[in-house]
């Protein structure tokens, strides 16, 4: 079985929690030039396909850093949520920093100095994690731009480390020889600031610039309905909203940019028009592009679908990808962390794989430009594992049935948390050229069992002829059981965090 976009829209129609799939600005750039090769309409950005390079890349890794890594209380929502009085964040804010008068959110910017970062060490560190591509959040929720822009003063160029984090992550990760992306969380500012207490600095005049959207907001703190937000954005919201992504797309030409939730709210005109923007800017630089979106946020189509924290239970028959954080409870990074094991994202990772997808896993730096190194300590765990099996995973396409396994796989958003460790009974297929390559998410026993493999089982390699576990020069034995492939395995392993063995003529 292999899951459709129609399926997912099924799903979503149902009530499932899977999502379905997939001024500054000149006024030429409004209207389509017959000579580009993308106007402003979905049919037409539906015609832009998937590059191989992503399809080959299968990992990435990205990183929440900024204001709200100074505080590294809670999570990344801290600037949210230190306004609202029946939260954690607001009591520790009261203990730590004061009145909100006093000291606010936007205090935080002269307090994130980032003096020990280097871009460099930081893609190296990616590289031999083994992602394929690298890069920053550009702008979070809170309104903090993280690159050198003419549309928000509020940004790390000017102030906190007064450098332009994208630009440097930009040239870094090119320098090595790998993809850039830059994230987008920006249309969660609308809504975003907003307090009951009203001698907070959100509602000071000469800050107005930075919390700007919360005037057009009404005071009371409930929830704010983004799916159908009251008021919606102003034009003025959605020419910003559109602008920042254009001024990224334009001083960096990111290889993929990436879309949180929430931005279907922005009118369909201004995704358009930056959406044909992205595509044929980067037809005009030779570049082969990606955009990543979520639940409904831009058509079917029109680029990747995002799953967040998200898995699948069968094999897709589109391209997608899930985002998700090393640290079970935050995207930033905190304090007191609580890190997932290496083990645990490698067999994500084979399982997304194996269904067509990709995984770019998210990390929270310190606020001084270090990486913590329990961080450090998995990445290149995730990166010794990569450098064994990578065979398997880079350049590979899912076999027609994704694996096998008593382990079950929730689908949706936000589940991945929640399922359960894999085991060494659960096996994840792929395949690349002619090799199939058979995934066993734990350490076994002595004995393989595959029992969706038989000998009139189908395989790229036609007739297995030889079995070889990657990392060991010599082959295994194998035989056909009444109930499938078995295959012998040796007791020096090169990994207990997931064996690989491949199948060939």
């Amino acid at each position: 079985m292999s899951i459709t976009r129609r399926t997912a829209l099924h799903w979503l129609a149902a009530g499932s929690v899977v999502p379905v799939l997939q001024s500054c600005f000149a006024s030429q750039h409004a209207q389509h030039d017959d000579r580009e090769p993308y106007s402003t309409t979905w049919d037409s950005l539906r015609n832009h396909s998937c590059p191989d390079w992503y399809r080959d890349a299968k990992f990435g890794i990205y990183f929440h850093w900024g204001l709200f890594s100074v505080p590294a209380f809670g999570n990344e929502w801290y600037s949210h949520w230190m306004y609202l009085p029946d939260r954690p964040e607001y009591k520790h804010h009261l203990a730590t920093y004061g009145p909100l008068n006093r000291f606010g959110y936007k205090d935080f910017a002269p307090l994130f100095r980032a003096e020990h970062f280097n871009p460099d060490s930081w893609v190296a560190l990616f590289k031999d994690a083994g992602a394929r591509y690298i890069g920053p959040v550009a702008e979070m929720a809170d309104g903090f731009s993280m690159w050198d822009s003419r549309v928000n003063k509020w940004n790390a160029a000017r102030m906190g480390p007064r450098r332009d984090v994208v630009a440097e992550m930009e040239r870094a990760v090119r320098k090595q020889g790998l993809k850039f992306l830059a994230t987008f969380h920006h249309s969660w500012l609308w809504g975003w600031y907003r307090s009951p207490v009203l001698d907070a600095d959100i509602y000071q005049p000469e800050f107005a610039d930075f919390y700007w959207p919360h005037k057009f907001i009404p005071d009371n703190p409930g929830p704010f309905n983004y799916n159908s937000p009251d008021p919606p954005p102003t034009a003025r919201f959605c020419e910003i909203w559109r602008d920042k992504v254009i001024e990224v797309i334009d001083s960096n030409h990111p290889d993929l940019i990436y879309f949180d939730t929430r931005v279907a709210m922005i009118p369909e005109a201004y995704r358009l028009q930056m959406l044909a923007h992205y595509y044929n800017s980067s037809c005009d630089a030779g570049h082969q592009v990606v955009m990543t979106y979520k639940e409904h946020d831009f058509a079917e189509s029109s680029g990747v679908l995002d799953i967040e924290a998200g898995q699948l239970t069968e094999r897709a028959t589109f391209v997608w990808q899930t985002d998700d954080e090393l640290d079970w409870n935050s995207w930033c990074y905190l304090t007191q962390p609580n890190y997932k094991s290496a083990r645990r994202v490698i067999h994500q990772l084979v399982d997304i794989v194996s269904k067509n997808g990709n995984l770019l896993l998210d990390v929270g730096p310190r606020p001084d430009g270090t990486i913590p190194s329990e961080i450090e300590d998995r990445l290149r765990q995730i990166g010794a594992w990569l450098r064994i099996n990578g065979e398997a995973i880079y350049q590979t396409r899912p076999a027609d049935r994704f694996g096998e396994g008593p382990t079950q796989v929730s689908s949706g958003s936000y589940v991945a948390d929640h399922n359960s460790d894999f085991t060494a009974r659960d096996l994840r297929f792929t395949t690349r050229d002619r090799n199939f390559y058979i995934h066993v998410l734990g350490a076994p026993g002595s004995q393989v069992e595959v029992a969706s493999i038989r000998r009139d089982t189908p395989l790229p390699c036609g007739v297995i002829h030889h079995a070889q576990i990657l990392g060991l020069q010599q082959p295994i034995r194998w035989a056909w059981g009444s109930n499938g492939l078995l295959l012998d395995i040796p007791e020096a392993r090169p990994s207990d965090d997931g064996l690989v063995i491949k199948l060939t003529s």
